[in-house]
């Protein structure tokens, strides 16, 4: 059985066991949270009714907060002297899966 899940504005196929990392949530490590569901499927039955994904539910336990590695953002012009570099590291969330019902 898997699920497809919402969030950080990113969508996500899940089954129990799956680890993955997430936009920040401001949630406490060792704590559940609830996951928007899109589509559920059961092997040969694929749910995407909105009333029947109402009731189902994928919880994820919060293990760990972390930053991803750096990503530079360098910038050029050539011929006019023109360089900008930035760095940038994302705050991540990473969430194991508990249990996906339907």
């Amino acid at each position: 059985m898997y699920a497809v899940v919402k969030t950080g504005g990113k969508q996500y196929k899940v089954a129990e066991g799956d680890v993955l990392n997430v936009e920040k949530l401001d949630v406490e490590p060792g704590k559940k949270v609830d996951l928007d569901v899109l589509l559920l499927s059961n092997g040969d039955k694929i749910v995407t009714e909105a009333d029947a994904l109402a009731k189902a539910k994928v919880t994820a336990k919060v293990v760990e907060h972390f930053k991803d590695k750096k990503v530079i953002i360098f910038k050029f012009k050539k011929r006019k002297g023109y360089r900008r570099k930035r760095g940038h590291r994302q705050n991540l969330t990473r969430l194991e899966i508990v249990k996906v019902s339907g």
